[in-house]
């Protein structure tokens, strides 16, 4: 393949950047340049790509650990365990679908038939990982991480070409992050809407369950419900956004075909990008964090707090943060550069957790069972959502900015292999994260698997909240850190853009 070396300086006035790298003979063009604005459909349309993912995440982080620890009697540690292998066995792939992505020419595109051929076994996996047949422990470790592995790999199979649709729909900065946005709206109307019933509908207590989420016989209607709402979201914003097809880049010469030599070149040109290595490093850091404190927080909504799925339903109102964050994410940008939002956002998440905790060991958080304590857990919850889907807005708009350097520096455009790297990482230490967390709970918190409430002890739900509110989001310092040296700013990359619509003539 032929390589040239390349080296342009972009003019910034005070400043200077020069872009250095190796520009390959692939040119990627668009079939129709786009007149305007992306459409408010579309940008809804290819919002509702974010259901199957939210719903997988909720499944996983919410219920998964505690469905197997809790409710069929695998140990903490073991089901962790099970799940970082699926994870890590997942997070190898998703650099292998992107770049197969992006060097794909077919008549849907370098994204559409990816998406297509994932939709039902993505489905029909994540059916079949709640709702197991009786099982031995020792077979239902293996049905967990077999299943697991599954549901992860099909959903990468759609998700990394879904992601990378939205840094071509556009190439405006502002834009981005509007279709970002687009995106978390509607995600939050759909997670709302599901979140209320299962825990309103399906989750509901009984005499024997008075925690509607610890009762066996939920799940097999939960499983089912999830695998409709998936299939729906992913089978909509596949099928009703292929007339974008025309407007996507597709590469127009000099073809490179997909295999391993591919790979690890474009692997080793996408690494070259100094912002992009920033970004992939606050990823392994933030990502452990992240998936340390969402396996934690069904065990400490359950323990901790007490709630059942009458109390939990109201969680929901948490989509009220992110139609805030819909509403002030943009204009935020207009302040200040993307990088600085989100490290408020990053504080201001770190500060929401611990504030009901903190109220409960000062003594001055309302009791247990009150009607005012779902009201606190859930302000906080909603501080949180709304910090939380700033920060995402920011970062997944801040990569997209990166793949334009990138197409400067290289020529390619690399949409789907800049975020499966970054899938990559947040996955393999989000499962670390989750094998932290059952470590934590057998090993420091003490918990039993099976457990019921009496087996609970005060020691054990006063260090769950310790880990929750403290121990763990303290971590988050080094991704701050991190965020901070990213270098490309608003002046930046419109003189990227600029110099890119030059060499396109």
């Amino acid at each position: 393949m032929l390589a040239v070396k390349i080296q342009m300086w972009v003019d910034l006035g005070s400043n200077r950047m020069v872009i250095k790298g190796y520009r390959i003979g692939v040119k990627f063009v668009r079939s129709v340049e786009r007149n305007g604005r992306v459409p408010v459909r579309t940008k809804i349309l290819q919002g509702v790509g974010i259901v199957p993912g939210s719903l997988l995440e909720f499944a996983f982080s919410t219920f998964l650990l505690l469905f197997y620890n809790q409710v069929l009697g695998l140990s903490a540690s073991q089901a962790s365990l099970a799940l970082l292998v699926a994870l890590i066995v997942d997070a190898v792939s998703d650099p292998v679908v992107g770049s197969f992505s992006d060097n794909i020419r077919h008549r849907l595109g370098r994204r559409h038939l990816l998406m297509y051929l994932a939709i039902l076994p993505f489905s029909g996996s994540l059916y079949c990982l709640f709702n197991p047949p009786p099982l031995d422990q020792g077979e239902l470790f293996f049905w967990l991480m077999l299943f697991a592995v599954a549901t992860r790999l099909s959903f990468t199979l759609f998700s990394v070409p879904w992601n990378a649709l939205f840094a071509e729909l556009s190439d405006d900065y502002k834009e981005r992050s509007e279709l970002v946005a687009y995106r978390f709206a509607v995600g939050w109307v759909v997670g709302v809407i599901f979140t209320f019933t299962i825990y309103a509908q399906v989750f509901t207590a009984s005499e024997e369950y008075p925690q509607g989420q610890l009762n066996p016989d939920h799940y097999p209607l939960f499983a089912l419900l999830l695998m409709c709402t998936v299939f729906v979201g992913a089978f909509i914003t596949t099928h009703f956004t292929r007339d974008q097809i025309q407007y996507l880049r597709q590469p127009a010469s000099k073809h490179r075909r997909f295999s391993a030599k591919v790979l690890f070149e474009e692997i080793g040109l996408a690494l070259q990008n100094a912002d992009f290595r920033i970004l992939f490093l606050v990823v392994l850091a933030s990502a452990v964090v992240t998936g340390t404190n969402q396996a934690l927080q069904i065990y400490m909504n359950t323990y901790f707090w007490g709630f059942g799925g009458e109390a939990l339903k109201w969680m929901s109102f948490a989509v009220v943060g992110g139609f805030v964050a819909f509403l002030t994410a943009v204009p935020l940008q207009g302040l200040l550069d993307k990088k600085y939002v989100l490290v408020l956002s990053n504080i201001g998440t770190i500060v929401a957790t611990a504030i009901p905790v903190t109220m409960r060991l000062l003594g001055i958080a309302p009791p247990n069972g009150s009607s005012e304590l779902i009201v606190l857990v859930v302000c906080s919850t909603i501080l949180i959502s709304y910090f939380i889907t700033v920060s995402i807005i920011m970062f997944a708009s801040m990569v997209a900015d990166t793949i334009d350097v990138q197409e400067l520096r290289t020529g390619l455009r690399q949409e789907g292999l800049f975020n499966s790297v970054m899938t990559f990482s947040s996955k393999a230490t989000t499962g670390a994260g989750i094998l932290i967390a059952g470590l934590l709970l057998d090993f420091v918190v003490g918990l039993p698997q099976g457990a019921t409430a009496s087996a609970i002890t005060p020691q054990m739900i006063f260090k769950i909240g310790v880990l929750e509110a403290y121990i763990v989001p303290i971590f988050n310092v080094v991704s701050l850190i991190l965020i901070l040296r990213y270098t490309l700013t608003r002046e930046q990359h419109a003189k990227v853009q600029r110099q890119l619509k030059l060499n396109n003539l």
